[in-house]
């Protein structure tokens, strides 16, 4: 087992830690890490590069081949909303074609050199059937789809890779390492990943789009998901 040890500040009261055992995997455990939220179809810096999500690292019509705005259009902008789980936490305004429970890493296998160039040495599924014969096929992410398990105090959430980032694309120490190493990542408060609205709700953030909500998070083979509401639709769609 892991200890995870976490210190709550609460209004008014003194420091309270608690000790949370995370059963040990086939992956290692990623703690302590702080996780911002995103959207299918958000525009949150028209002028960066990496400031639309209407399109992902692994999808050039990332908005299209979700079904539209994971969200709610106001005044022709994309905006978040809250997600209950009697909704099984999916949209309340549009029907998804992919999986809304979905988030990124900060290592992009495809488009970035570095990335795409060491993906076979530090991905740990690389040699595997169904991966293994993609090797030094850019159009094929080993990463894109992946299956990753979220916890939050006594929460635990499940999705899949749809996206890379936030801040860095290649940090393999990070990602895959087995020593719990921290994000590089500085910006959005040093988070190592985002999470859709779907994720967000269902691990219950404190914030619909902060960054100081933090998780563990390890990858899980598809096999080893439990059926849950991020079971409801899958998404499959290879690079596009």
């Amino acid at each position: 087992m892991l200890l995870w040890t976490v210190v709550l500040v609460l209004p008014g009261c003194s420091l309270r830690v608690l000790h949370l055992d995370l059963p040990e995997g086939r992956y290692p455990w990623h703690t302590d890490i702080v996780s911002t939220t995103f959207w299918v179809g958000e525009v949150f810096d028209a002028h960066a590069a990496d400031g639309s999500q209407r399109i992902s690292t692994y999808d050039s019509r990332w908005l299209y081949s979700y079904g539209g705005c994971d969200g709610r259009v106001v005044r022709g902008r994309c905006e978040t909303e809250r997600r209950s789980a009697a909704d099984g936490y999916f949209p309340t305004r549009m029907t998804p074609r992919e999986n809304p429970f979905y988030l990124d890493l900060p290592y992009d296998d495809v488009h970035d050199a570095t990335g795409f160039g060491e993906r076979d040495a530090v991905v740990p599924w690389a040699a595997e059937p169904g991966y293994a014969q993609h090797r030094g096929d850019s159009s094929f992410s080993y990463l894109k789809n992946r299956w990753v398990e979220l916890r939050r105090g006594d929460r635990a959430c499940f999705g899949q890779i749809e996206d890379a980032g936030p801040g860095v694309y290649a940090d393999a120490a990070y990602v895959f390492g087995e020593h719990d190493e921290r994000p590089r990542n500085t910006r959005y408060g040093g988070a190592g990943m985002d999470v859709s609205p779907a994720l967000n709700a269902c691990l219950g953030f404190r914030e619909l789009d902060g960054d100081s909500d933090r998780v563990a998070w390890r990858f899980v083979d598809e096999a080893d998901v439990p059926q849950g509401p991020w079971r409801l639709l899958v998404t499959t769609r290879q690079v596009r």
